[in-house]
Formats: C-alpha cells, structure tokens, sequence
C-alpha cells in the first residue's frame, strides 16, 4: 500500500498495537506521543492519515484536530479519532472540529484495518 500513517496516543501499547496492525498492510507508522510531538512530525513528514486519541498532555486530541484543520497544509489529510470517550457530546465534538471519524476503544485490529483502508483505498 505503500501510505503513511501517524498514530498519536499517550500510552506507548496502543501505538505500537495499531502499528502492528497497520504495518501488516503495508502502511508505515509515524508515533507521536501528543499533540504538539505529533505537529512538529507533520512539518517534517508526509503523512496520509491520521489516528489520534483525545486525552494525552501538552495538547489534547481535539486541539490536534482542530490545529490539522486550520492549516491548510494538512486539511485533506483524514483524521480517525481512537478513544475511550465514548459520548455523544464528544463524539459531535470531534466530528464538529473536523474528524474523518470517531472509533471508541476498546477496539480490534481488524476494525483499524477496515478503517484506515476505507480512507486510504
């Protein structure tokens, strides 16, 4: 496949398990641990899809996505929030800001895989 995925998350087990799943596609993994690390790497990097979490420090999920929207360098690039925030609120809140779409944890790596190829065929 060949695409360039970036996986943010705080919590180095998830991303290494979604880069598992994703490798096994055929895509390379970018890691970030937040917001902000996942920004500078978008500078320097080019990057196909983007899969965030929304609760990490220095700068949340929802700040990422909105920071990735309103530049226009990065709108084009779908963006799949991964969380345990599973409300409603938040939910139209990540899709309000601009995410591609909104899977809540815990989840499988058959569903990633379907995810991301659904954005990426």
């Amino acid at each position: 496949m060949n695409k360039v995925v970036m996986v943010v998350d705080d919590a180095e087990s998830i991303r290494k398990f979604i880069m598992f799943a994703l490798r096994a596609q055929g895509c390379k993994v970018i890691q970030a641990k937040d917001g902000m690390d996942a920004l500078e790497k978008l500078a320097h990097e080019q990057v196909d899809l983007i899969i965030t979490d929304l609760n990490m420090p220095n700068m949340n999920g929802f700040d990422l996505v909105k920071a990735v929207r309103d530049d226009q360098r990065y709108q084009e690039i779908p963006v799949i929030i991964l969380s345990s925030l599973s409300s409603e609120e938040e939910q139209q809140m990540g899709k309000d800001l601009g995410a591609t779409a909104y899977l809540v944890k815990p989840f499988d790596q058959k569903r990633i895989q379907y995810e991301v190829l659904k954005y990426l065929a």
